[in-house]
């Protein structure tokens, strides 16, 4: 169910099917080493929410392909990066319009881990301005246990890692090039650091992890894990209702 291809007649009827709900996934575009394409996280969050769309049958809102990848420095050709606040305000905008149209349950999925507070900060504004829009905000990554636990088995501060080159053998294995994975790992340095450091700072390459490891067999079952965990929050957010009635723009209590 893409929002793109659908008429602005039948999306209504869409979204009354679906309690109102829909999806928008937010990538990045950036370096990921020497042996993946540089649009690893946009190709990772159209697939997945495009899956959980046919699945949910909840509207997939066109993916974002770039995303705050600022940590990601000069040292490496192919990064194109936007402030924080730049996301802030495209995201803010785009729930907008989706709420104009008729979204009231809007789903960001974030595949790159620094959009992560600008999103938020746009969930932030727009509950503040639309009182009946609910908003989540999901990060693949740490979607459930499994899916973090696999995400980080080579380090913590994982990129281009085994987890996201399998995924990407899976589901877009011509954004991998296999005869550079046995050069590409490189590792987590930053286990015992007080800072955050930008990734020239703390990658050879921009990879963390052992991206060697990497296989499709693996990837297909951790894509699948994403695809169940997701659906499954998409499902229960379909059916949820705040716990309270109050109006955001209600007066103080004054007894």
């Amino acid at each position: 169910m893409f929002w793109s291809q659908r008429t602005w007649a039948e999306l209504p009827s869409d979204l009354a099917a679906v309690a109102g709900c829909a999806l928008l996934p937010v990538g990045a575009t950036e370096q990921h080493g020497p042996h993946m394409g540089c649009g690893m996280d946009a190709v990772l969050a159209d697939k997945l929410c495009a899956a959980v769309a046919e699945r949910t049958r909840v509207p997939m809102l066109p993916t974002l392909p770039y995303g705050c990848s600022l940590g990601h420095s000069r040292r490496w050709p192919g990064t194109i990066a936007v402030q924080p606040i730049t996301l802030i305000e495209l995201a803010k905008q785009i729930g907008d319009w989706a709420y104009y149209s008729g979204v009231r349950r809007l789903f960001m999925v974030n595949t790159h881990v620094t959009n992560a507070a600008p999103l938020r900060c746009a969930l932030e504004m727009l509950r503040a301005e639309h009182d009946d829009l609910m908003l989540a905000l999901f990060n693949t990554a740490t979607l459930s246990p499994r899916l973090r636990a696999q995400q980080c088995a080579d380090g913590n501060d994982w990129h281009a890692n085994d987890a996201e080159t399998s995924l990407m053998l899976a589901v877009a294995p011509e954004m991998v090039r296999r005869e550079r994975l046995a050069a590409a790992d490189d590792p987590d340095r930053t286990g015992k650091l007080v800072f955050s450091h930008p990734v020239n700072r703390t990658s050879a390459n921009g990879v963390t992890g052992t991206p060697s490891r990497a296989t499709a067999e693996r990837g297909r079952e951790w894509f699948e894990w994403m695809v169940e965990d997701l659906s499954a929050l998409v499902a229960r957010g379909m059916r949820e209702s705040p716990p309270l009635p109050y109006s955001y723009f209600e007066g103080p209590v004054t007894s």
